[in-house]
């Protein structure tokens, strides 16, 4: 029998995992989640900000650049499954700090790119283009072991929450990081925006190795409710990844492919969307780092906001419903809303409409990303993943794709065609049920 039962209206129910109380240690584990989230987001824009001096400095075109970004997304894309399955089988305390280390120390590196060894075989952009991969390669694991932990830690009522405030975080590192890094930039050079912010991901990593913990009844805070006394946990056995029933549930296509339209949009804001404000709008450099955070701003109350109304919505109307109402109607605004600032002649009003955009954008995480512990609790960090890689996917060709357009027919177009896609997305929750769980060929493992 699968981990999580529904009943017949579909509403959530209870659980093996959750047979004991929620552990209030859940809420020190969702601050470090959200504390890793910032600094994911200032580790990947940054370089968005920073490349209005590195791309004269080092010779670099807007394709050349957009490659450069692109490198990163294909190698975040393609470690979402290994990333979700190693939290899967290790556990998360030790996947994320191997994983904050690795991804700092690449960040690092990205200020020297242009005099490493790797600029004598590959180039200043192959060399740009293998680090940001590798880079990216680090951060993959980050938000399916989010996941995993959010569905060990919390009960499956508070799982939307959970996730909304995990990745919410995103919306403070990425707000902070246009006008902080601009100003690092200004005033020290662009290098040491990199070195700052792998300082940052060190510090934390060492952090999380010492207050996190796999599970509650393993953290070393943790005591029975019943005696007091404190508790060790029995290491559990993880089953393998049911791959056939995955490929043969709609659900999870569904979810994967919409996930992917989401992808593409929100890379459209980490990677052009400072540049768009100074090279198409006319802001100044610090001007455009302080305006560039309004989209992340907005993200940082959705996020959660969107987390806790698909909880409710799940609880009323169960699973289903309450996950395709938030999917479908927050893409659906978040099409309309990046339709009006592209097409604006203010760029004040632009800037609004394209952070309410933002903003609708992830008042769909919850939704998303609860949708895969609905399906499978026992592989939340695989399934998510694969998720994630979907995103991904669809964020690898944001970056390139959108300055070719703009190139082509203008940024209106450009951030048009963002707006269909996002619709697209919509709609593909139609498809998505994740309260009818995986399809069974028998017992989930």
């Amino acid at each position: 029998m699968s981990l999580v039962e529904t009943t017949v209206s579909g509403t959530i129910s209870s659980n093996p995992i959750e047979s004991s109380p929620p552990s209030p240690l859940r809420w020190l584990i969702l601050g470090l989640l959200f504390a890793i989230s910032v600094v994911t987001y200032i580790d990947r824009v940054n370089i968005s900000v920073t490349a209005r001096q590195m791309m004269p400095a080092l010779g670099l075109t807007d394709q050349e650049m957009g490659l450069i970004f692109s490198a990163f997304v294909v190698g975040y894309a393609l470690f979402q499954i290994p990333g979700g399955w190693l939290s899967d089988r290790w556990g998360i305390r030790i996947v994320l700090t191997i994983a904050l280390v690795w991804w700092s120390c690449f960040t690092a590196w990205t200020a020297v790119a242009a005099t490493s060894f790797l600029a004598g075989p590959l180039g200043v952009v192959g060399a740009l283009a293998c680090i940001r991969f590798l880079l990216g390669v680090g951060e993959a694991a980050a938000l399916p072991t989010f996941n995993r932990a959010v569905t060990d830690w919390l009960p499956a009522h508070e799982r939307g929450l959970g996730i909304g405030i995990a990745i919410g975080g995103i919306g403070i590192g990425a707000a902070i990081t246009p006008p902080l890094t601009a100003w690092i930039m200004v005033n020290y050079g662009w290098q040491s925006a990199f070195y700052l912010s792998s300082g940052l991901g060190i510090g934390l990593a060492a952090i999380w190795w010492l207050l996190a913990a796999d599970r509650p009844t393993s953290h070393r805070w943790h005591h029975d409710h019943e005696t007091g006394q404190s508790t060790t946990s029995v290491p559990v056995t993880q089953p393998s990844i049911p791959w056939t029933t995955f490929r043969k549930t709609p659900s999870v296509w569904w979810l994967t492919l919409s996930y992917g339209c989401l992808g593409y949009v929100a890379y459209v804001y980490m990677s052009w969307f400072y540049l768009y404000l100074v090279n198409a709008r006319g802001f100044t450099i610090l001007s455009g780092g302080v305006f560039a955070a309004a989209p992340f701003l907005t993200i940082l109350i959705s996020c959660p906001l969107g987390g806790w109304v698909t909880d409710r919505l799940a609880m009323r109307h169960g699973i289903t419903k309450g996950r395709q109402i938030v999917g479908m109607t927050g893409m659906g605004l978040a099409a309309s809303s990046i339709a009006l600032g592209a097409s604006v002649e203010s760029p004040y009003l632009a800037i609004a409409g394209l952070s309410l955009g933002a903003g609708w954008l992830y008042f769909t995480i919850g939704a998303y990303w609860s949708s895969t512990s609905d399906l499978s609790p026992t592989h939340a960090g695989s399934l998510s993943g694969l998720m994630n890689m979907g995103a991904n996917l669809g964020g690898a060709l944001s970056p390139t794709i959108t300055p070719w357009i703009a190139h082509q027919w203008g940024w209106p177009a450009s951030l048009g065609f963002a707006a269909i896609m996002a619709l697209i997305g919509g709609i593909m929750w139609l498809g998505i049920t994740p309260g009818d769980g995986l399809t069974k060929n028998g017992p989930e493992p």
